[in-house]
């Protein structure tokens, strides 16, 4: 953003440039004397107009817009440039006069009207122009400078935004795997035991890999497989899991992190019974222009007395998907018309 921000004032003055060096040499292809050389004199002579537009208009370009105009001192304004138009408009006729005078007007004996008041309202006329280019040329300026500071206003805000979801999701994360500890001590304290070493790794990537807002691929992948490998812990034999990852740990595809854990929590939240048989089925895959997350389960609610998580992980997603992939993903979720099987599809285009 930095190096965008010092190229534009770098070609900015270059504009400059370049316009008044092709305003103020275009004479020079024009005016020759007999020999092919320069004839200096009507030069200069022509040099007096682009040289009034320029003072005039960096005038306004530099003191009386932003002094005046911007601090809506427009009567000041207004009364300020009629002064400075008359006043260089005068100048400029009696700069002509002394460089060049006029010629007498043997072939037109009827005019009447002396042409200096002509080439006068002339000169009045284009120094107008000349101020109303200047303001429409600050107007740009300013307005492009405001529309970058809203921009970046609202960049700031989201990443705000996307900060505060990040933060939502740890404490998130870590009480539903808590709990799913927990409730492993009850009954089977090796397990827990070995549940706790997991996550450590888990809270590794979960306390720094998360803090970024893209990480490769085949990290993700890696800590998916790692929280899988913990919920699969305390997962009694009447419970199925079936995963398919097809996607490599070298994949260096870029993605925002932890999209996809939420949809596997509320998998392994809703989808497993303690007094029944249940399944989960988790596909994640990857192609040239999609990363694809599957998941299917045995639907089983959990009852108001559940207090395990406090339902903000799906929300959170969703927000997040709003933020980083607007227009970039499809995401259907709902259980089937039987109520007992519930499916989550969540779609990320590359392109």
């Amino acid at each position: 953003m930095e190096q965008q921000k010092n190229g534009i004032r770098f070609i900015e003055p270059m504009i400059h440039i370049l316009v008044w060096v092709l305003f103020f040499g275009f004479p020079l292809l024009l005016v020759t004397n007999e020999s092919s050389g320069i004839d200096w004199p009507r030069i200069l002579h022509h040099s007096i107009v682009p040289l009034f537009f320029c003072i005039v208009f960096y005038l306004n370009y530099c003191i009386f817009i932003p002094k005046l105009l911007f601090r809506e001192k427009t009567m000041a304004w207004v009364l300020l440039n009629l002064a400075l138009i008359v006043f260089s408009g005068v100048l400029m006729q009696a700069l002509h006069l002394c460089l060049a005078p006029p010629e007498p007007l043997r072939d037109l004996p009827r005019f009447r009207l002396n042409p200096g008041i002509l080439f006068f309202f002339r000169d009045v006329s284009s120094l107008a122009l000349v101020i109303g280019v200047a303001v429409s040329v600050q107007f740009g300026r300013r307005w492009l400078k405001t529309e970058n500071a809203r921009k970046e206003a609202e960049r700031g805000k989201t990443e705000a935004e996307l900060k505060n979801l990040r933060n939502q999701l740890n404490p998130h994360f870590l009480l539903n795997t808590l709990n799913n500890i927990y409730a492993l001590i009850a009954f089977d304290p090796d397990k827990a035991q070995s549940a706790v070493s997991e996550l450590s790794r888990l809270l590794r990537y979960v306390l720094y890999d998360n803090q970024h807002e893209k990480v490769l691929l085949g990290r993700e992948v890696a800590f998916i497989r790692n929280y899988i490998e913990l919920m699969r812990i305390r997962l009694t034999r009447d419970v199925s899991l079936e995963t398919s990852i097809g996607i490599s740990e070298d994949s260096r595809t870029e993605i925002a992190p932890m999209l996809f854990i939420s949809l596997i929590e509320n998998a392994f939240k809703h989808g497993i019974s303690s007094s029944g048989k249940s399944f989960v089925r988790i596909r994640l895959g990857e192609n040239e222009e999609e990363i694809r997350c599957d998941i299917i389960n045995s639907c089983h609610p959990k009852s108001s007395s559940d207090k395990s998580g406090s339902g903000i992980g799906l929300d959170s997603l969703s927000r997040r998907l709003e933020l980083l992939y607007p227009g970039k993903y499809e995401w259907t979720f709902g259980p089937d018309s039987s109520g007992t099987v519930y499916r989550s599809l969540l779609i990320i285009k590359k392109k």
